[in-house]
């Protein structure tokens, strides 16, 4: 019984963890132009790893009502913290496409490409 519930505190622990780089993640993603991303994606990785590790020994319905509960608001956020990733990777896409086409249209400049010349007929 002490092991379950020493387990029920790190999953907690782990849970509240989680909260604590989402809600982070969530307020700065799009709006600060330090945040890191990577690093926060490691972050959240990790606790997913931990959870996954902390549950591999339980058994089924061993879950605590308090985690249920925590895990239910989490996945509120996650599902937060999933649209605003895609809009941030959907703004760097856009900004990619951009320098693609600028750095196109640079190269025609009204010389003949390689490719033209190469195929040219002479």
């Amino acid at each position: 019984m002490e092991a379950m519930a020493s387990n029920d505190v790190r999953i907690q622990n782990v849970l509240g963890r989680l909260e604590m780089i989402l809600d982070n993640e969530n307020s700065r993603i799009g709006i600060d132009p330090e945040f890191d991303i990577k690093t926060s994606n490691a972050h959240k990785s990790r606790c997913l790893y931990e959870l996954t590790m902390l549950h591999r020994d339980m058994l089924p319905g061993e879950n605590s009502s308090a985690f249920s509960s925590h895990a239910l608001h989490l996945r509120e956020k996650l599902s937060v913290n999933s649209q605003k990733v895609e809009a941030h990777l959907e703004a760097v896409r856009a900004v990619v496409d951009l320098l693609k086409t600028a750095a196109q249209d640079a190269d025609a400049d009204g010389i003949y490409s390689e490719a033209q010349f190469r195929y040219s007929d002479f």
